[in-house]
């Protein structure tokens, strides 16, 4: 079996939604501007992606199995081409809803497959750990490449015009890339208990819940992805109207945190091996709040040069978007640690409820974000964060307790 060219197309599939799922804070800022939506109304394109990815999970999570996790990402992809060409063809607010619908659809698709293909493939908790990193690492890179690909196509003289549009004909093709691989490359399917009926997988996913080790890990993750969310879908944003920066310009320096997460990721493989994983998430989470109050009150009373260039921003907009290193190893080392205390058989059930209620805290994070920094300001809006941060370190101290009592059982 090539496990490298099926390493390349999980690669290459996950790039392409990561460009496409992070761009839903460039595109708030972009509709606020070519469509004169509200921030509120412009906040719910986070729920359009969101939902959809977490009740697709719901339903469909314990059935790919039987799908086959290669057909499952062919079919995401294959939606996610038709809508890109639709953008263009059809610009309008509610085209923008729909693109993220289907989008946060086959996401649901793909991320349960992705994450139940990488137990297929490795053969240790470490080899899974190592994987996973550097496949969100790479998922990171596509959220970089995103806000340049983005940024190109954007009008920094009139921000309302409608170029931007043009960047989804790229995308289109890429996902037409990433199809015809996924054809040709020949991906495991995970054998299955002859005994077992899809309406039992279904009710075992269900069933997981009931174990404190998931239920604890779940909440760990949705207070994670509220956090990542309300402050990455809104730092371009932020740097508009805290930062007085461009249009062009305030998803350009987006694109640091983008690289801080990537970096910070790539990197924990490195630094796991010389330490705990509880540690480092604990070092990490004190260092996001270290940073951000230390560097949001640089954001008040900001002077922006007459003529604002990528070299010349503010400070805090080049220092705020590295809180991306500390946070960037969480999410993997929390999901490869309960995902390697489960059989490879459950991996998907698994995913499932982290796909669900990793959508439904990004949706939460955006909207709580969105609604204070409508109704307060920016800086208002990022202090909240350190709310689900504190929270965070309480779910965390409770997941190591319950992970070294045992392991989950193999069957729930």
């Amino acid at each position: 079996m090539n496990h490298l060219r099926i390493k390349l197309a999980l690669l290459l599939t996950y790039f392409v939604f990561a460009i496409l799922l992070n761009s839903v804070g460039t595109v708030i800022l972009q509709v606020i501007h070519s469509f004169q939506v509200s921030k509120e109304s412009a906040s719910l394109l986070e729920g359009f992606k969101d939902i959809p990815i977490a009740v697709v999970s719901f339903l469909l999570a314990s059935w790919l199995p039987r799908l086959g996790y290669q057909r499952a990402m062919m079919i995401g992809v294959v939606m996610v081409m038709l809508a890109c060409i639709a953008m263009p063809l059809l610009p309008a607010f509610w085209t923008t809803k729909l693109l993220f619908f289907t989008v946060g659809s086959a996401f649901a698709l793909v991320k349960v497959s992705v994450y139940a293909s990488i137990g297929l493939i490795t053969d240790s908790r470490e080899q899974h750990a190592s994987l996973l990193n550097f496949i969100e690492g790479f998922f990171m890179l596509g959220v970089l490449s995103g806000y340049w690909v983005f940024a190109a196509f954007m009008d920094p003289a009139e921000p309302e015009s409608l170029s931007w549009l043009q960047v989804y004909w790229l995308l289109a093709a890429l996902c037409l890339l990433n199809l015809l691989l996924l054809a040709s490359t020949p991906i495991p399917k995970v054998p299955l208990e002859p005994a077992r009926s899809a309406r039992q997988d279904f009710v075992g996913m269900l069933q997981l819940l009931a174990l404190p080790l998931v239920l604890v890990f779940i909440v760990s993750a949705f207070l994670y992805v509220v956090l990542e969310q309300g402050i990455g879908t809104w730092l371009p944003t932020f740097n508009n109207q805290v930062l007085q920066l461009p249009n062009q310009l305030s998803v350009q320096l987006t694109s640091i945190f983008a690289a801080s997460l990537a970096l910070g990721r790539l990197l924990a493989g490195v630094v796991l091996r010389h330490l705990s994983w509880y540690a480092l998430v604990n070092l990490c989470l004190v260092g996001m709040a270290a940073l951000m109050l230390l560097i949001l009150p640089m954001t008040r009373n900001v002077v922006v040069p007459e003529t604002v260039h990528l070299w010349n921003a503010p400070l805090a907009a080049y220092l705020f978007p590295l809180i991306g290193l500390f946070m960037a190893p969480v999410y993997p080392i929390i999901s490869s640690v309960m995902l390697s205390a489960l059989p490879k058989a459950r991996h998907a059930a698994m995913t499932g409820l982290i796909v669900v209620f990793s959508a439904l805290g990004g949706t939460t994070g955006s909207m709580i974000t969105g609604l204070t920094f409508a109704r307060f300001d920016g800086q208002t809006a990022f202090y909240l964060s350190l709310v689900p941060l504190s929270l965070l370190l309480l779910s965390l101290a409770l997941l190591y307790r319950w992970h070294r009592q045992g392991s989950v059982p193999a069957t729930a």
